[in-house]
């Protein structure tokens, strides 16, 4: 199944399949604060999946820079952004090119809805956050 991408920018080279990229503008995320970066690459998730932005493990270690809020849905076609946080002492400076987040594919499944009065008790119950550990 092909992966259609648009790049917004003509002078760009995509490297999707294992990273997304911070093309075309440089950011600098405070301390303790987030930004919306920008990949100016747009894409055509195939059907019956999802894109995953997912942290680079260098990023993570080196800088504690975490992604968030990463789901990109098949039916999106804008221009791809990454929420990085910065849970870093400094600031941390994004540069045109560099790598900052990975992207996977991950298959959705649909379910039909079906509604019932009651649904079956569990050993966990309705236990939420912390109800199974130990700690």
């Amino acid at each position: 199944m092909p992966l259609l991408c648009a790049l917004l920018r003509s002078r760009l080279q995509p490297s999707l399949l294992r990273s997304l990229t911070a093309y075309a503008y440089d950011y600098t995320i405070p301390s303790m604060e987030k930004a919306l970066v920008k990949t100016d690459i747009q894409i055509a998730v195939p059907s019956g999946c999802y894109g995953r932005v997912a942290p680079r493990s260098g990023l993570a270690v080196k800088h504690f820079i975490d992604v968030g809020a990463g789901v990109i849905d098949e039916d999106y076609r804008g221009n791809v952004g990454v929420v990085l946080f910065n849970f870093g002492k400094e600031k941390f400076e994004v540069k045109k090119g560099d790598r900052i987040a990975q992207l996977i594919w991950e298959r959705i499944l649909y379910p039909d809805l079906e509604e019932v009065q009651t649904l079956d008790n569990t050993e966990r119950g309705s236990g939420g956050f912390g109800s199974t550990g130990k700690n």
